[in-house]
């Protein structure tokens, strides 16, 4: 099939490259533009290279890209990791309509950080959906899902890349299959079980040590990779990135208070159990190993985290 993706980083290209694979005819690409200083997007490398048209408008809603994508003649639109608000307009454009890829099992977590809250409310499983966009916030019809296990020690970082990446990739070649062979379904999604979290910034990801370790564990692995979770340390901010359960006998303490320093980390505790902090950003600094901070800082027991 003829196919306009929109997209961007690395989960783009291989949904470019899967397409390939599968014989459609990509036969354009837009992705963000490029940003100062960086590296231009792997997903526009790849289409590059392979010779496909590139376009990189500031926004999507520019009424460019509206006539750009009628002149493009394509069967479908496939949107696969996009950030940028796409108008409702675009969607009907192409001959079969337009797909996306959402990292949920809609309308569980609907919005652009559902993998940090899914960790963050302790849920068991996630997944990902392949659905029609109509125009609100992940609110149409779906494709086809595929549901995942979060491990009890899963991250951001570890549940996308490990497992709602590859997964996302397949499924979409499945849907672009189902679609060319006319038995996609446009299930509508049940808005008595919809939820919508915002995005999970640095002001939402602040730890009360005061919380059950459990609960500050998956606070510190919901924020990890971006945006860490932040805490005070002798006045100042630090982000903690990696941590984990620590149930070896110590001293008991006060919540946020560094109750023993081993040489994997520090041990704070929490409104029950202690946890391990393992690696830390300190302000203005790189993220680093938290004995490497712990030791130029001189961290003692007995100082406090939260105050």
């Amino acid at each position: 099939m003829r196919i306009v993706l929109i997209g961007q980083a690395a989960f783009g290209e291989a949904v470019l490259k899967a397409l390939q694979e599968r014989g459609d005819e990509v036969i354009a690409v837009y992705v963000p533009p490029d940003k100062p200083g960086r590296r231009p997007d792997p997903l526009k490398e790849a289409a590059l290279a392979a010779g496909i048209r590139v376009y990189h408008p500031p926004r999507m809603r520019d009424p460019l890209v509206e006539e750009q994508m009628k002149a493009l003649n394509a069967d479908l639109g496939v949107m696969a990791f996009v950030t940028d608000i796409v108008p409702a307009r675009l969607f009907g454009i192409p001959r079969l309509g337009t797909i996306q890829y959402h990292p949920s099992l809609l309308p569980r977590h609907r919005g652009g950080s559902a993998i940090n809250w899914a960790i963050v409310q302790g849920n068991a499983n996630t997944g990902l959906t392949i659905f029609w966009p109509d125009g609100g916030i992940d609110t149409g019809p779906i494709l086809l899902q595929k549901e995942v296990e979060i491990g009890p020690d899963d991250t951001v970082g570890s549940l996308y890349f490990n497992k709602l990446f590859p997964l996302g990739v397949q499924a979409m070649v499945e849907a672009v299959t189902l679609v060319e062979q006319g038995r996609a379904p446009r299930i509508p999604q049940d808005e008595s079980q919809a939820t919508y979290e915002p995005l999970y910034t640095a002001e939402r990801c602040i730890i009360d040590w005061c919380q059950p370790r459990d609960i500050v564990y998956a606070l510190i692995r919901g924020g990890n990779p971006q945006p860490g979770a932040g805490t005070t340390f002798r006045g100042q901010t630090i982000r903690i990135f990696d941590a984990a359960r620590y149930d070896e006998p110590t001293a008991a303490g006060a919540p946020g208070e560094v109750v023993d320093v081993p040489e994997a980390g520090l041990v704070v505790a929490t409104g029950d159990r202690p946890i391990l902090v393992v690696r830390v950003q300190p302000p203005a600094e790189g993220k680093v190993p938290v004995w490497e901070w712990a030791a130029g800082e001189g961290v003692r027991t007995g100082e406090m985290f939260g105050q």
